[in-house]
């Protein structure tokens, strides 16, 4: 059990069952417009086109998330944030979520309950008419969310990893870097005299009220940008969850060339090597406008000994592993 819910006062999921959970819960997500919505064995949703892009993500606590860190609604908000990132890399709108989750018996019903506004909250924040659709509830020692979304693609084609060409402009948008800096004050600041995370030592801090921490429990991707950069002529995209180098290494071996970064200061290590912040890296043919909130940090060469170079040398394409850095050394 997580000290922190001691903090929740009321009846526990073990106690009340799963039906009463479901219906605290379902009353509390945003609905959405599907043909067919929660309630039966499948949703529907419209695929106006006849396609749909889907995408799915896990959260688990430890890893991926510290209730000592975080709130309940924090984690559901990022839950969507994560998943609406994915949708929206692609080129398309955000149309449906499907949340499953599996709590410890011991979980006051109140967590879930303000797990669920924290999604409603990101989802109508960040991609207003989505909603979700459907879902599961299970038990489990340890607190895990999955979350599956789907996208409309509006007509269009989805924009790929892999199909950036030599000349194309490297773009960003979004934020770089204040998700693993808010992750590296909590390591520092947010844990007592046994290195353990600890709630009251981010409040007496002041890692509660400080921005970059704020951005790391709720990111803020920029999920318009995705259909933006379709509709601008974006030849690759994709979302920035593990951090620009990495994730632009993953870009770069897809579409077989080599990503130069521009001489910028702002790319210093937490912009590089820094995850979780959900933006969206694009190329664009050249000369064209970048639109929404992009701006240029590089260009497309041919290919190269290496995936990413800055000045003449190559960049490391690190960044978030939760197989090898869920203690926070990576962000």
């Amino acid at each position: 059990m997580d000290a922190t819910y001691d903090a929740w006062a009321g009846p526990t999921v073990g106690q009340v069952g799963e039906l009463a959970v479901l219906e605290a819960v379902t009353r509390r997500l945003p609905a959405g417009s599907p043909l067919v919505g929660p309630g039966d064995d499948c949703a529907v949703v419209a695929a106006p086109d006849g396609r749909f892009v889907v995408t799915t993500d896990m959260m688990v606590h430890g890893p991926d998330f510290r209730w000592a860190w975080s709130s309940p609604a924090d984690v559901g908000w990022k839950a969507a944030a994560t998943n609406l990132s994915d949708v929206a890399a692609m080129g398309a709108v955000p149309s449906g979520l499907v949340v499953a989750l599996a709590a410890p018996q011991e979980t006051p019903v109140a967590v879930l309950e303000a797990f669920a506004e924290g999604v409603r909250a990101g989802v109508e924040a960040l991609a207003p008419g989505c909603g979700v659709v459907g879902g599961d509830l299970s038990t489990s020692a340890t607190f895990t969310v999955t979350v599956t979304a789907f996208g409309d693609l509006s007509g269009g084609a989805a924009v790929l990893r892999s199909g950036a060409s030599v000349g194309d402009v490297l773009a960003v948008s979004g934020a770089l870097g204040p998700a693993a800096r808010g992750l590296s004050r909590l390591f520092r600041d947010g844990v007592d005299a046994d290195g353990e995370p600890s709630r009251s030592a981010v409040v007496a801090s002041g890692a509660d009220t400080d921005p970059d921490v704020a951005r790391q429990r709720r990111p803020v991707p920029p999920i318009a940008d995705g259909p933006l950069a379709a509709t601008a002529g974006a030849t690759a995209m994709l979302d920035l969850s593990d951090g620009l180098a990495i994730d632009a290494g993953r870009l770069a071996r897809a579409s077989r060339v080599t990503l130069e970064l521009d001489d910028d200061e702002a790319l210093d290590a937490a912009a590089l090597h820094g995850g979780e912040d959900h933006g969206l890296l694009a190329t664009f043919p050249p000369g064209a406008v970048l639109p929404g909130g992009f701006r240029r940090v590089g260009v497309v060469r041919e290919r190269g000994e290496h995936d990413l170079v800055r000045g003449g040398s190559a960049v490391p394409t690190t960044g978030w592993d939760p197989y090898a850095d869920w203690d926070g050394a990576s962000g």
